[in-house]
């Protein structure tokens, strides 16, 4: 990848600033950052997801600045304008465990001269992340805030004739193809070799093929209407929409085109104005898709999902909360997670908030609820 400087200013908020810091794990982070013009204010780590980036965080960063904080969104290994991981599908994985995604986020707490964080707040993925950085070092990142993906926690600490089953059926990608329409799960198509490629070339272009995307996946689609699963089975997982359960022939990029919004739709979208999915679409096109997707081999593969039987039976115990769209399926799609989160996974945990008017995009389609439940909770 060619070298390039920090995101322009134009495209930021008032007060947000980007730029790098080098040496972070073995990266040249790019981060976006509101509230640093104060030395000594309590750092707060936002942590974005697939397919985002620290832009993500564009509503929220100057409103917990106004509130005291000192706000750092990165755009994460794999990501944007950071650079220093493999971009090879046959490097190095490993660095893509959430494991060193941890190891990223206290370089660069460390890095900026913080011992601590008053939270690590992470959605999509990052939640999976800011989840893993509150399990593992709780005395780095005083508290949690986990939103549309409910992160499931660490493996009971039981002998293995003993533990559940909980999302391993061996035999589920082989039901899901069996069905008398084929499906397949989007996180082990995104492992796949291909998946990169018809991410990277979309026939309709990566713009159109993100509009699309995260149209697909917001409340705007009105057909979002999720409920819980009764199990990890193919006939209940194949009830959600075809961005989680694919068609067995198709690509992302195919899944997603025929809901191509309207250009009235498009032109109505107050929370994905054209110019900020532009932003997207082209660090996406120059870095293409494959940082990313690299993490999902990492959750997909039992070699890299096994190493958290380290910490089997380990709790959150520091103050946590759950935030996401009321039309958001993630937070169904790995039946059990959401009540696994707030009954078993927390010790201290503070609420589960479902937002109206929001789908997967919680923070950047109703940003104002997001700010509120943000600032109270850091305010408790």
């Amino acid at each position: 990848m060619r070298t390039i400087g920090p995101l322009d200013s134009a495209v930021l908020p008032e007060g947000v600033r980007a730029r790098f810091v080098p040496d972070v794990n073995g990266l040249n982070m790019h981060l976006l950052e509101a509230g640093f013009e104060t030395p000594g204010r309590p750092c707060l780590l936002l942590l974005h997801g697939f397919p985002e980036l620290a832009y993500s965080w564009r509503h929220q960063m100057a409103p917990l600045a106004a509130a005291g904080f000192h706000v750092v969104a990165p755009d994460q290994r794999g990501y944007g304008r950071t650079t220093g991981w493999n971009p090879d599908y046959d490097g190095d994985v490993r660095s893509f465990h959430l494991f060193n995604i941890v190891r990223d986020a206290l370089a660069l707490i460390t890095a900026l001269d913080y011992r601590e964080v008053a939270a690590v707040i992470g959605h999509d993925f990052g939640s999976l992340a800011a989840g893993s950085c509150a399990l593992i070092r709780p005395d780095l990142f005083r508290s949690a805030v986990m939103m549309s993906a409910p992160f499931g926690g660490a493996p009971p600490l039981l002998s293995p004739r003993a533990a559940p089953a909980v999302h391993a059926s061996r035999n589920v990608h082989a039901d899901l193809a069996a069905l008398p329409r084929p499906r397949k799960h989007y996180q082990w198509y995104y492992a796949t070799r291909a998946a990169s490629a018809d991410m990277d070339q979309p026939p309709q272009g990566v713009h159109d093929f993100l509009r699309a995307y995260f149209h697909f996946k917001s409340a705007d689609w009105k057909k979002n209407q999720p409920f819980p699963l009764k199990s990890w089975s193919a006939d209940e997982l194949a009830k959600m929409p075809t961005y989680y359960i694919m068609d067995l022939d198709k690509s992302m990029a195919e899944t997603v085109a025929p809901e191509m919004p309207s250009a009235a739709e498009i032109a109505a979208c107050r929370w994905l104005p054209d110019e900020a999915l532009r932003v997207y679409s082209s660090e996406f096109g120059r870095t293409g898709f494959l940082g990313g997707l690299q993490w999902y081999r990492c959750i997909t593969d039992s070699r890299y999902t096994a190493e958290f039987k380290l910490f089997g039976g380990r709790t959150i115990d520091v103050p946590a909360c759950f935030i996401a769209g009321k039309s958001d399926w993630g937070i169904y799609q790995k039946p059990g997670d959401l009540e696994r989160l707030q009954q078993r996974v927390c010790t201290r945990f503070r609420g589960c908030h479902l937002l109206e008017g929001a789908g997967h995009w919680v923070q950047q389609e109703q940003p104002e609820q997001v700010n509120r439940l943000l600032l109270e909770f850091l305010r408790a």
